[in-house]
């Protein structure tokens, strides 16, 4: 996959970054990604990566609307 000035690369999240934005302890991401409730994964090599637009779907997702 090639990257073009009109496609940017996709930003990758790591399970820290991934943490960090959506506030909770690392632990709770790995505990997450154990039972799979995470957004969708990706490995690169050993490492687990997120892609951003993953996650903002994801987000919106599991948005509660019992306001």
């Amino acid at each position: 996959m090639t990257n073009t000035p009109n496609q940017p690369a996709p930003e990758l999240l790591t399970i820290p970054e991934l943490a960090s934005l959506l506030k909770v302890p690392k632990a709770t991401i790995y505990g997450w990604r154990h039972l799979r409730r995470t957004p969708p994964a990706i490995k690169v090599g050993r490492h687990v990566r997120f892609r951003l637009s993953d996650v903002q779907e994801w987000l919106r997702g599991n948005e509660d609307n019992a306001a």
